[in-house]
């Protein structure tokens, strides 16, 4: 039966105790990772957030009953136990903080018991994803996972210390917005004031910070949920954070700056890690030529090759027509791997044709000396030779060509660079390897819609050298924008914005919005730039995506306390549910589900 805590108080945590504290009484609370029972000893491994530590049991110290109360504790019993700290009796446990004390236990008391949980609470179990959430509350115990959570926590607060340091000012901003479907997909919430008419939570609270610079507060940040309804990926959820700022009478640069101090303050304070500033800086163009990605991983080499002019005048019809097509012929030495059995060459080209490619030539410099080629007799040998060179190749080496117009050949040769990467086991998990992103493409033409839309929003301010560009090219226009990107992955983004009527106009102008569908959507933003607006710039950071990285976890739902699934459902609550129809008459709703096809058995 659970005990009363009453005239007892928590003094330390369980790994606050060390041998500074031999021989003081203290009062530890916390749950029962494991009992030992030797007869005239019981040992029990107490665990809270900070740790473990060991307590010991004996019937001459905390007399018969409370003996028979220890012989009773299982695994998740939640207890309080006083006592006092001493040297470890047994062998002492380097792989503990506490590993060379014990407690000797005088009073203990069962504050709860628990039913045997369907895992065991430890960091290094192996259990399906669909149990751990089922039962999160219990997952959340394990010591990796609070471990993540807490740097969660440190993270949050760095940040906070940061740039409230830096002169920002956190102001939050509403949840309840106003539908603007230019991007993802929004969650809608219907009003039951205003029947008939919807609020969208936010993807991000863009306008509103954009409207705290034209109020004249300078610089704004905001640790925000932000909300969107598409399809999810290991480093996606529906409901995430942004670290989000926004900064006025600034340009690229100064944003930069600030974002810079405040990554070397989080990683240090954080992970222990000394980022090394000023961190490298490349355009889009160049990020996507070297590494065919706009968010390179550069803990390794193995960068794309564009022997476009050397195979020009080649008769390989592949390489030809790719090239009059207005494409490109780009390669990859993947060093030491020119015996690699056909088998896992055959593999690659299959990986390769996921990413859009009709297949990948390839060139085998075996170690033996002699020279394979899979195009061998559409080149002549001066020709080959030529290509080899230009390729670094040397002995031993296996040179992979993909030929196409520049988007595949980018997402084709970027991809199979990072599968090969891991394969050869060339990235090391402890490099924290950053790059900011400059110069993106302002637009991107949307196949679908048959229309440009904008790559970042279409607040972007272009480049001023490219101006001119948005009535004879929009497609060349390149925009102050910047992502900033951790090993491979994007971590945060942002860009100037425009501030001046004609240049907004123009940019509508070319997403195809005539002036009435753009105030209909953003009429109080461009009526606020009425009134004065100053010249602008921001970032926003996914939050949890950068501490996944932080904590070296291939998934940003093991930092998160109660993330969703794939199909953006809980499987600990049952989210989302069904609701009374009381509920749906109130918003005037009715739900009309497609009927279920009839099957036969």
């Amino acid at each position: 039966m659970a005990e009363s805590m009453k005239g007892l108080k928590r003094s330390h945590r369980c790994t606050e105790v060390s041998s500074a504290n031999i021989g003081e009484q203290v009062t530890l609370m916390g749950w029962v990772q494991k009992r030992r029972n030797l007869g005239s000893l019981i040992f029990v491994d107490l665990r809270d957030r900070s740790g473990l530590v060991q307590l010991i049991f004996d019937e001459d110290t905390i007399g018969t009953e409370g003996f028979e109360k220890a012989g009773k504790l299982r695994s998740e019993f939640v207890i309080a136990a006083v006592g006092t700290v001493e040297k470890r009796s047994g062998a002492v446990n380097e792989n503990l903080k506490t590993g060379d004390i014990e407690i000797k236990v005088t009073e203990l008391r069962i504050l709860s018991e628990a039913q045997t949980p369907p895992f065991p609470i430890d960091a290094d179990i192996s259990v399906k994803d669909e149990l751990r959430l089922k039962y999160r509350y219990l997952d959340l115990r394990r010591p990796n996972i609070q471990k993540n959570l807490m740097l969660r926590s440190k993270v949050a607060t760095t940040i906070r210390a940061c740039l409230t340091e830096e002169g920002f000012l956190e102001i939050e901003t509403p949840i309840l917005c106003k539908s603007t479907p230019e991007g993802a997909r929004d969650y809608l919430v219907p009003s039951r004031v205003h029947p008939g008419n919807f609020y969208a939570l936010p993807q991000s609270p863009q306008i509103f910070k954009q409207l705290l610079m034209c109020s004249g507060y300078d610089r704004y940040f905001q640790i925000a949920k932000c909300f969107r309804d598409e399809d999810l990926r290991a480093d996606r959820q529906p409901e995430f954070t942004q670290v989000d700022m926004e900064l006025s009478f600034v340009d690229v640069d100064d944003v930069i700056a600030v974002n810079e101090k405040l990554l070397h303050r989080m990683f240090k304070e954080a992970i222990g890690i000394d980022i090394p500033l000023p961190i490298p800086r490349m355009t889009w163009q160049e990020a996507m030529d070297r590494f065919g990605s706009d968010k390179p991983d550069t803990r390794f080499g193995m960068e794309l090759i564009n022997v476009t002019e050397t195979v020009k005048d080649c008769d390989f019809v592949v390489f030809k027509s790719a090239i009059e097509a207005g494409g490109t012929v780009r390669g990859l030495n993947v060093k030491g791997q020119g015996d690699m059995p056909r088998k896992k060459i055959d593999a690659i080209v299959n990986r390769a044709k996921e990413f859009g490619a009709k297949g990948l030539a390839y060139i085998q410099m075996k170690a033996d000396g002699t020279v394979k080629s899979s195009f061998a007799k559409f080149m002549t040998e001066e020709e080959t030779v030529a290509l080899i060179e230009a390729m670094g190749g040397e002995t031993g080496d296996l040179l992979l060509f993909a030929a196409d117009k520049n988007s595949v050949v980018w997402d084709v040769l970027g991809n199979i660079r990072l599968d090969i990467a891991k394969q050869m086991e060339l990235i090391n998990k402890d490099d924290y390897n950053f790059v900011w992103v400059t110069e993106f493409p302002l637009l991107e033409w949307n196949e679908d819609a048959g229309r440009y839309v904008a790559m970042h929003h279409p607040f972007t301010m272009p480049m001023d050298e490219d101006l001119p560009l948005l009535d004879t090219d929009p497609g060349k226009v390149r925009a102050k924008a910047y992502d900033i990107v951790l090993n491979g992955t994007e971590i945060g983004g942002g860009s100037v914005r425009i501030f001046q009527d004609d240049v907004q106009e123009k940019m509508f102008e070319c997403l195809g919005f005539t002036k009435e569908e753009a105030y209909d959507r953003f009429g109080f933003l461009l009526n606020a730039f009425k009134y004065g607006v100053p010249p602008h710039a921001g970032l926003a950071y996914g939050l949890d995506r950068l501490v996944m990285l932080m904590a070296q976890e291939d998934s940003i739902r093991d930092v998160i306390a109660f993330p969703k699934v794939k199909d953006a459902s809980c499987l600990m609550t049952e989210a989302p549910g069904q609701v009374d129809d009381k509920q749906l008459e109130e918003l005037f709703l009715a739900v009309d589900l497609p009927a279920e096809e009839e099957t036969e058995e």
